[in-house]
């Protein structure tokens, strides 16, 4: 028996004290176990009616009262006989009820094996377990936009799209080479080039939107960084909206990086506080320097803070290449230097709050602009697995084209195109893909 035609049971809901907690059971002997547990012989549970049961452990013993659910193969999350029981959510109830039904013969799931059961059975594909993940894990409007997006099949959609177009250029062409008496042209020219270019334009597209997947998925890595007392740590709690960063007068105060996750505007931003960059002598200070200097060459935005009550400083400038930038004037509420009088910056006050609102729009602003991914009612954005078929697919498809330039064999062409069709199939599952799906569903937590 594969252990894909095994009944799988787990907790479906975060450990821990709650109203409620639910047990979750997937599999062919789904609604015997559920018959067995809650000793119901010879009446099995309605589907899709909610009945009152109690869960008896294997000696009799009565673990709990609550409601139980049935959902029919193949009208289930699923696709198998699944059964829910929902009772009361202390975390040594919940235990003693799921230790019932894996007695009962049931083995326990493994991470995301419910998903992956509803993928093999065609409840979904690839892209749309995914974005269950995606879901499960966004800390911002945005990112729970992005994921409905893709569950409700948007990225789907946009890859049949594509599909189907480099579907007819390679029928079109293995046609010219499987019938050359059928008087079937080749295509060779401008037509053939310009529907493959299509498909190529289409797919580079979606590659525009990696970069806004990155950041929804894992955060604007937002660096904080300016000389000492400039106010970094203040502003970070300003934008936080509570006191994450210890605030001293004191120099160097902030010895470590300091990370806090945020939204502004849906967008979700990782803030990392830094130690302030001047010469020191001090061991400590100087590592916690170094790590500033390495922050910001990973950042994604960096907001230097500069104290607006004393005049620019003649040190040398931080290196923040590859990544957007803001000035922030701080403590504007005690006066502004003559010398900052017309120079550009976003004038703050950590202390009264005046200018963070403007703050956190030209922070949306400085991370949005200029791409069209951020546009639109529709938010695409492929992640990291999406990006390396996309990639495959392109190289292919750039393959063809100068193969069809070059005026070579057509069998080479349909070759690279076919190379193309089977690296998009890839992004939703549509191939054999046998070897990712558990590096994939091993990311999602237990009961989902």
């Amino acid at each position: 028996m594969s252990r894909h035609d095994e009944t799988i049971a787990a907790l479906a809901t975060a450990p821990g004290e709650a109203a409620v907690a639910l047990v979750r059971v997937s599999g062919p002997t789904a609604a015997q176990i559920a018959e067995t547990v809650f000793r119901r012989a010879g009446r099995p549970l309605e589907p899709r009616r909610a009945v009152r049961v109690r869960v008896h452990a294997p000696d009799g013993e009565v673990l709990d009262d609550g409601l139980a659910t049935r959902f029919a193969a193949p009208a289930s999350y699923t696709g198998e006989e699944v059964v829910e029981f929902s009772g009361h959510g202390g975390p040594q109830v919940a235990r003693r009820v799921l230790e019932a039904f894996l007695a009962a013969g049931a083995r326990p799931a493994e991470p995301g094996e419910f998903t992956q059961r509803a993928f093999l059975h065609g409840k979904m594909d690839l892209t749309q377990a995914e974005a269950v993940m995606d879901l499960i894990r966004a800390q911002s409007d945005l990112a729970l936009r992005a994921a409905r997006q893709q569950l409700a099949g948007g990225l789907r959609e946009r890859i049949e799209q594509l599909r189907e177009a480099l579907l007819d250029v390679v029928a079109h062409v293995e046609a010219y080479i499987d019938f050359p008496d059928e008087d079937i042209s080749p295509e060779t020219g401008v037509a053939l080039r310009t529907r493959a270019e299509a498909v190529r334009e289409g797919v580079a597209a979606l590659l525009d939107t990696a970069r806004p997947g990155r950041l929804l998925r894992e955060g604007v890595r937002t660096v904080l960084f300016g000389a000492p007392n400039a106010g970094k740590s203040s502003l970070l709690n300003a934008l936080a909206g509570f006191d994450r960063a210890i605030v001293s007068a004191t120099p160097g105060t902030t010895r470590d990086t300091i990370e806090e996750f945020i939204a502004v505007r849906g967008l979700p931003l990782r803030l990392i506080d830094t130690a302030g960059l001047r010469a020191s002598d001090d061991a400590v200070e100087q590592a916690g320097i170094a790590r500033t200097q390495r922050a910001l060459a990973e950042a994604d935005l960096a907001l230097e803070v500069i104290d607006a009550t004393l005049p620019p400083a003649a040190d040398a400038v931080a290196s923040t290449e590859g990544a957007a930038r803001l000035r922030v004037l701080n403590k504007v509420d005690l006066g502004e230097h003559p010398a900052w009088r017309g120079q550009p910056g976003l004038r703050v006050s950590c202390r009264t709050g005046a200018g963070v609102r403007e703050l956190a729009e030209a922070i949306h602003t400085a991370v949005t602009s200029g791409e069209a991914a951020w546009a639109g009612r529709e938010l695409i954005a492929v992640n990291a697995r999406h990006r390396a078929c996309l990639e495959r697919c392109a190289e292919a498809l750039e393959h063809a084209l100068a193969t069809l330039a070059a005026g070579e064999s057509p069998e080479f062409v349909a070759l690279d195109l076919r190379i193309a069709l089977g690296a998009l199939g890839e992004v939703v599952g549509g191939t054999d893909v046998e070897d990712i799906l558990g590096r994939i569903f091993a990311t999602f937590c237990l009961g989902k």
